[in-house]
């Protein structure tokens, strides 16, 4: 095996050196010296994405910069305009990708996975990276109307029986306003295009096809328009149905340039006598076609576009499709703040709608699974009361396990184990169920391959006893020793104990908690050492690196884990240090590879805040609600200039999920070890002074459900509660921001604090 992998790396340098290239083998070793060592360098899965994404990349730069006279997107629009904010240099980048405008929003049903997204501009994209409709207004006089170039737009998300977005587009002379949504009809999914176009002008509402989406060129090859006038064919397989018969149809293919080139003559008339063509191939995959509807003078126009989705597995699980029975009984909140009400609706369903069956953390670029979304995401949908959402979600983990017992999401990241059996463990916590049955094995696997992983403890050095180097998905930096791993390693190992304790396997339940403490002591000689050269108390994200972005992984041991105290210093140094060297604009900036502000990490510091009862928490939340879209999502990472997505999925259900934790913990913090709910923590003074009845619940806790409510009247501030307990009675601490704490009774269901009582 060895003399052929020889055999390889000398033929892969032969035949570089002989065409002058750099020695790739040569290359790829000192590349290695920048990490510790590692059994998996890169996760193959990591390089097939980054492999699919810039071949995409290359495509568009073969496409988009030789054809700039082409109606492009609206990232396209911004990103290459050398005027604009949002310009970046193209020059000896190979692929061209949308590094500035990574941002869209999803619309769908629950329990299904057909999710058509809409950029910022209502440009729709109605099959996983597939091709786009747009339209235009292209008058007789003035203007054309094009959404991707228009300056003044707005969108919005309306939450009722269904999700929608709504978008506008305007010039001097012009208005475009779009609905998108997604329906269910005789077990046929559609998504459905409204729109309506006014102009002071007569012209005509172009409802147009296009090769695209908002990661750039998406091939068609053909487009066919059907007998009856009113159904194209794209592709052969997809279908557009128009609820009227255009006026006219035009057709083109690259070779004949863009659509919108063959719209108008002299006479301001479409070029219809060379297009009464019903059909178009294009080699090159980027054939455009339009359907012209005449617009009268400040007469609007409407038209209706229906295009049915993929069939579905129809033995799939299916709860509802209805989103009234889909939120029937999540956990609700009533504030006087609407920016953060509408934030705090729009991510509930957002967590509702990607779980069909797995939990998936973005409609587009992340759809797909990874345990360590997943955990973030299911234990704030456990908390938010969606638990049989999670169940169905658990229930696949098993299936997910190697022979050996690895979780396995993506090879060569050690966190995965911790977080399966941590989520596992929370799941049985918050709902007072058992453990399924056949979740048993894979527990116990699962625990296992921890206890394997670990390195020696002995000899004695900073990794001695922690998991072995592992690839940083969480974008920590280069192969490591990452204290993440660690922590979620330790929380994975409790979880497994108490799992085990419920199961009555009591001897296992006893070797998890022995394994976890001697982990957790070697991680604390670990820590001791690093402080040392560190010269503070604080958690680099390994212990072999300094202080940098990367501690940012570190602060997990204090939320969500609680493995440290709410004063712990090191936790609370870690913070500071970030606050200080890596905010941006008010939020976390993660330097290594997101080179953007990262909304869930900059809620992750805040939750360490409000935990300290530290008042900046509440500025991080602020700063994360201002960086939302108007839709109510955030992308993964934000750029720092412009504030918009720069990296990820441009709906990041992990954010989501983290903003309804943070307005879940201002309202109910459990703190584990000392088993008590803390109450009121994070609501703002702002709040109390509208006078307005405030609510949230109901919330899982350990204890049980219970709901909150706060009054303010006549100088007096009324918290109290319903809790439905389980067994023991939680103790309930009131903390309300300026009033100190004050100890009650669960029984008590309230207390009432008088206003002079602030400080």
């Amino acid at each position: 095996m060895w003399l052929k992998g020889l055999l390889w790396k000398s033929v892969i340098r032969n035949a570089a050196r002989k065409h002058g290239m750099l020695d790739p083998v040569e290359l790829l070793s000192r590349l290695q010296n920048f990490a510790q060592p590692s059994e998996v360098t890169v996760p193959v899965e990591l390089l097939r994405a980054g492999i699919i994404f810039h071949a995409r990349g290359l495509i568009n730069s073969q496409a988009i910069q030789h054809n700039l006279d082409w109606v492009w997107p609206y990232w396209v629009k911004c990103q290459f305009n050398p005027v604009h904010e949002s310009f970046i240099p193209r020059a000896f980048s190979i692929t061209h990708i949308n590094l500035t405008h990574r941002n869209w929003t999803a619309v769908g049903l629950p329990d299904t996975k057909q999710w058509p997204i809409v950029d910022p501009r209502g440009l729709v994209t109605p099959f996983w990276d597939g091709w786009s409709i747009d339209a235009w207004i292209i008058p007789e006089n003035g203007d054309p109307l094009f959404p991707s170039g228009s300056k003044q737009s707005s969108q919005r998300l309306i939450m009722k029986d269904n999700l929608m977005v709504s978008s506008e587009v305007k010039n001097n002379q012009s208005s475009i306003i779009s609905n998108v949504d997604v329906t269910l009809k005789e077990g046929d999914f559609f998504c459905n295009l409204n729109i309506k176009g006014l102009s002071t002008q007569p012209g005509w509402l172009a409802v147009v096809l296009r090769p695209y989406n908002p990661e750039g060129i998406s091939f068609i090859h053909e487009i066919e328009q059907l007998d009856d006038h009113k159904l194209w064919k794209v592709n052969k397989k997809e279908l557009i149905s128009f609820d009227q018969i255009p006026d006219h149809t035009l057709f083109s293919s690259y070779k004949e340039g863009d659509v919108y080139g063959r719209l108008n003559n002299k006479d301001g008339n479409p070029l219809v006598n060379e297009n009464k063509k019903r059909h178009v191939k294009c080699k090159v995959g980027m054939a455009t076609a339009a359907a012209l509807f005449p617009l009268q003078a400040r007469t609007p126009k409407e038209v209706s576009i229906h295009i049915p989705l993929e069939k579905e597995n129809k033995t799939s699980i299916i709860f509802s499709h209805s989103w009234r029975e889909s939120l029937a009984d999540t956990c609700s909140l009533n504030v006087p703040d609407s920016k953060f009400q509408f934030l705090f609706d729009a991510s509930i369903r957002t967590m509702v709608l990607f779980s069909p069956d797995e939990v998936y953390p973005g409609p587009y670029t992340y759809r797909r699974f990874w345990f360590r979304d997943a955990a973030f995401i299911l234990y704030s949908m456990l908390c938010m009361g969606l638990t049989k959402r999670v169940k169905r979600v658990l229930d696949t983990f098993p299936d997910k396990q190697t022979p050996l017992g690895y979780f396995l999401s993506q090879d060569g990241e050690w966190d995965s184990n911790g977080e399966a059996l941590w989520i596992m463990g929370k799941y049985c916590q918050l709902t007072g169920e058992k453990p399924d049955p056949f979740w048993r094995d894979a527990i116990k696997k699962g625990a296992r391959w921890i206890m394997r992983k670990r390195l020696a403890p002995k000899p004695q050095k900073p990794h001695a006893g922690l998991l072995p180097p592992g690839f940083s998905a969480e974008h920590l930096g280069p192969n490591d020793y990452y204290y993440w791993d660690d922590f979620w390693g330790v929380a994975g190992l409790n979880a497994a104990a108490y799992l085990a304790g419920l199961y009555g396997d009591h001897e296992d339940a006893k070797r998890y908690v022995q394994e976890a403490n001697d982990f957790w002591s070697c991680i604390e000689a670990s820590l001791n050492a690093a402080h040392k050269s560190l010269g503070q108390l604080a958690m680099a994200a390994s212990p072999y690196r300094r202080l940098d972005a990367g501690a940012i992984g570190s602060i997990v041991s204090g939320y969500p884990l609680q493995l440290l105290g709410e004063d712990e210093p090191r936790l609370l140094n870690t913070v500071e240090f970030l606050l200080k060297n890596c905010m941006v604009g008010g939020g976390f900036f993660q330097d290594m590879t997101h080179s953007g502000i990262n909304p869930y990490l900059t809620l992750h510091m805040a939750q360490v805040l409000l935990r300290n009862g530290d008042s900046r928490y509440f500025k991080l939340m602020q700063t994360v609600a201002d960086l939302a879209s108007p839709t109510g999502q955030w992308p993964e990472a934000i750029h720092p200039r412009i504030k918009t997505g720069c990296m990820g999925d441009g709906q990041h259900a992990w954010s989501s999920a983290e903003w309804a934790m943070m307005i879940r913990n201002c309202f109910v913090r459990e703190e584990f070890s000392s088993k008590k709910l803390v109450l009121c923590s994070g609501i703002p003074q702002s709040w109390l002074n509208s006078k307005r009845r405030i609510v949230f619940g109901e919330t899982l806790t350990s204890f049980g459900p219970i709901r909150l409510e706060v009054r303010n009247n006549q100088k007096k501030i009324t918290v109290s509660w319903e809790g439905h307990w389980r067994n023991e009675e939680p103790t309930i601490e009131i903390a309300l921001p300026g009033y100190g704490k004050k100890i009650a009774l669960a029984k008590e269901a309230s207390i009432t604090i008088d206003e002079k009582e602030s400080y």
